[in-house]
């Protein structure tokens, strides 16, 4: 079996040491009698951060199938939230690679980890609908103070348009001109036809 380490800090220094990881990642492949194909890094960045150099480098090398098993210190050394760990172990499990949590004690190989898998989907998905239904309720709270959502209406000077179009100038100059869209342009002006739609994109 092939394992590829993951070890991350937020900070170079101030006691923080990948070597660490790496070290307790190291001995629990040689009690597996696991080789150890490729030892990824990052230093210095965020566990909020989902794109990270070596993480990105690891997903890459995963498609290649150059390694049969991902093993990491603690889950929040390798994914930013439920549901990012959730993807990455759906990926892992679509190529066929286990994925070890060392503190956890989590091993997608065995039965128990696969029953962790099953119960970090659900908490994935109520992460997701407590995350819609926080906005919701954000948005049903700003509505019932008054709060105008959306993007402010534009209020278009028909005057200057018409003068505009008297002198010939196009539907998307003037647009241009009053740092509007064709079709804000359109909807804002007075008597518009199904003809004069067609028109409005062509002249």
């Amino acid at each position: 079996m092939r394992a590829a380490l993951y070890a991350r800090v937020s900070t170079n220094g101030h006691g923080q040491d990948p070597e660490m990881q790496l070290r307790e990642l190291r001995e629990y492949c040689h009690r597996r009698e696991w080789a150890v194909a490729a030892e990824h890094i990052d230093i210095g960045i965020s566990g909020s951060k989902e794109k990270r150099p070596e993480l990105d480098r690891l997903l890459a090398d995963a498609h290649r199938r150059r390694f049969d098993a991902v093993v990491v210190w603690k889950f929040d050394r390798f994914a930013r939230s439920v549901s990012h760990l959730r993807r990455a172990l759906e990926t892992f499990q679509t190529l066929g690679i286990e994925f070890v949590g060392l503190t956890e004690g989590v091993d997608t190989s065995t039965p128990m980890g696969k029953m962790v898998f099953t119960v970090l989907g659900a908490v994935a998905e109520l992460e997701r609908s407590l995350i819609v239904e926080r906005v919701k309720a954000g948005l049903r709270n700003a509505r019932a103070k008054g709060k105008q959502l959306g993007r402010p209406r534009r209020v278009l000077d028909a005057s200057r348009i018409t003068a505009l179009r008297a002198q010939g100038v196009g539907w998307r100059s003037i647009a241009k001109q009053l740092g509007v869209g064709v079709g804000t342009l359109y909807r804002g002006t007075p008597g518009r036809s199904k003809t004069r739609e067609r028109v409005f994109g062509t002249q």
